[in-house]
């Protein structure tokens, strides 16, 4: 378990899509999303089947004239009592009603004794991103500072998923998605794969599954892996579940009830 699992757990939707027919669809607007609140459990197995390691969480708000999404993926007990290792990361995005162009990104993230906060400023006048990174633990240590060019539409890690929900697609499409995480730039490409069922927690419901490539040399995660992602066929779109295979084994993440919480 180390840093690339708790960047996955926010990670893991930022291809969600839902798809079908675009004469027969009912797609959400960016205003649909405003109270929505998503709870999801990850689970890692490998040697040990189904160890319960984070929960993450989702809520999509008005702030003054901007749209506000939280998120947070939380280590959890388990993951502590078996391995000694905890993290949290907290994001806070903020979102152009407009354009839905990514306006900042603000992050807290703590893996055990390790603590970084910064935030990404999307300058859209000027074509340029600007991250900075500061150790609260070491206020002497100089900001750590990423920039780079920046083109629009634009999205980090969260935003993503939210604008993809909104896209009008069909099995068999294949598209990018531009993200930036950390100062970076990254173009994902996306496939959606299929139509098929689901058992989740909210009942059986039919999902299709996207596949984004998210794997790879200059891509978002180095290294070898796969991801799908099944989204609800329904007006809202929301995510149900997403599968990460990768070196440490599985990563699977499904949505949990929230009466239940």
């Amino acid at each position: 378990m180390n840093r690339p699992i708790a960047r996955l757990a926010l990670g893991l939707l930022i291809a969600a899509v839902a798809c079908g027919f675009a004469a027969a669809q009912e797609l959400p607007t960016a205003e649909s999303f405003v109270g929505e609140k998503l709870l999801f459990e990850g689970k890692v197995s490998k040697i040990i089947q189904g160890i319960a390691v984070a929960d993450i969480t989702f809520s999509f708000e008005r702030s003054g004239d901007n749209y506000l999404i939280r998120s947070q993926a939380k280590s959890k007990g388990t993951l502590a009592r078996l391995f000694r290792f905890t993290f949290l990361q907290d994001y806070e995005t903020t979102v152009d009603p407009a354009t839905f162009n990514v306006i900042a990104t603000k992050k807290h993230d703590v893996q055990r004794e390790r603590i970084r906060d910064s935030i990404a400023d999307f300058n859209y006048a000027e074509k340029r991103v600007t991250f900075i990174e500061n150790d609260p633990n070491n206020p002497t240590r100089p900001p750590r500072r990423i920039a780079s060019d920046l083109s629009s539409p634009m999205n980090d890690l969260v935003s993503a998923a939210y604008r993809i929900r909104m896209m009008p697609l069909k099995v068999g499409d294949k598209f990018n998605v531009e993200v930036s995480d950390s100062g970076l730039i990254y173009s994902i490409p996306v496939t959606v794969v299929k139509r098929e069922r689901q058992k989740t927690e909210l009942g059986k419901i039919w999902c299709y599954r996207v596949d984004p490539g998210i794997f790879g040399t200059n891509r978002l995660i180095e290294g070898e892996g796969s991801m799908s992602i099944w989204f609800a066929d329904t007006p809202q779109r929301t995510p149900v579940r997403a599968v990460v295979k990768f070196r440490y084994g599985k990563f699977d993440i499904r949505i949990q009830d929230p009466k239940d919480d």
